[in-house]
């Protein structure tokens, strides 16, 4: 059956593209919950109009993506922390910690979700970790963990 999907459908399509699914799939899963609507000649017209704006919207948040990553791409951000005499943190520099630190020194807001971290950093130094603000656009940031 011929389909234009109506929102989101994971390792299925995207909103407004049009896919060929199994008649059962169809009328169980995908038009009870509202996923898809039937391909008709009208319904095509909408879903390339769909599909447009949907790869517009792409294309703006990939252009603030690239806009933010040359941004701070070779940028050092510098984080104050609570240290022992040995450079060990009293407690450990997280994710919120970085977020809030790369708003603070450079202004730029990024979520939780966008910053890749290993694990906590729990010493003073230079410690490099990967920024992803967008599916095509990632790249490493250096931290410099300073004793408070």
């Amino acid at each position: 059956m011929k389909l234009i999907l109506t929102s989101d459908v994971v390792d299925l399509g995207n909103r407004g593209d049009v896919v060929d699914v199994a008649d059962g799939f169809a009328r169980n899963y995908l038009l009870p919950r509202k996923y898809a609507i039937k391909a008709n000649d009208g319904a095509l017209a909408a879903a390339e109009n769909i599909r447009e704006t949907r790869l517009a919207a792409e294309r703006k948040a990939k252009d603030l993506a690239e806009a933010i990553a040359t941004q701070l791409v070779g940028s050092r951000v510098v984080l104050a922390a609570q240290a022992g005499d040995e450079g060990q943190l009293y407690g450990s520099v997280s994710v919120a910690d970085v977020v809030e630190g790369i708003k603070r020194f450079t202004g730029i807001e990024l979520e939780k979700s966008q910053i890749e971290m290993d694990e906590s950093i729990k010493a003073i130094g230079l410690h490099e970790i990967q920024i992803k603000v967008h599916t095509d656009v990632e790249f490493p940031l250096t931290l410099d963990i300073i004793p408070a």
